[in-house]
């Protein structure tokens, strides 16, 4: 388990299928998100039954806050090769009760540490809508800079909205 001030990362387990499916489900929760097709629980609830093992190239992790054995979100260090010392990161605060509380960048720095610390990374990335504003805060907090922006390849409500691609480097991390 990895911790910080605010939260644990821990392994999944098969029992976190139906907060996930929940999460999947919720307007607000997914708004920013790529969206999938439609999954039943039962469809989830089988993909948490199989999730592979975490490794370097992927590591996929619950986060609960340090008070309460209740998970909260889920974060992922993914397409992490040794060879570019690069991956990409994905993060999700799924429990509305703790959205804006620094629960999100408690995560972030703990995600960051683990990558550049253990994995020896020396690059982690991700992708943001551009008008959610809320992440990016959360991001640059932790040192992530701005590297680039896909223009108009998300779409929600209607409306195309930017990607920013942003990135940090090892010893950025604050």
């Amino acid at each position: 388990m990895l911790t910080g001030d605010l939260v644990r990362l821990r392994a999944f387990e098969p029992s976190d299928a139906e907060l996930i499916w929940r999460w999947n489900n919720d307007p607000e929760v997914g708004r920013w998100m790529f969206g999938g097709y439609p999954e039943s629980a039962a469809r989830i609830a089988e993909r948490f039954e199989k999730l592979p093992r975490n490794s370097y190239a992927s590591t996929f992790l619950g986060i609960e806050p340090l008070d309460a054995p209740r998970l909260i979100g889920s974060v992922r260090l993914r397409d992490a090769a040794p060879e570019t010392g690069a991956a990409e990161l994905d993060l999700r605060i799924g429990d509305k009760d703790y959205w804006g509380r620094g629960y999100a960048t408690d995560t972030m720095r703990v995600i960051c540490r683990y990558g550049f610390d253990e994995m020896r990374l020396h690059r982690i990335a991700l992708t943001v809508v551009a008008d959610n504003v809320s992440a990016r805060r959360v991001y640059e907090k932790v040192g992530f800079v701005e590297e680039g922006r896909q223009r108009e390849c998300f779409r929600r409500d209607g409306k195309w909205h930017d990607m920013i691609v942003m990135g940090l480097l090892e010893g950025e991390l604050r």
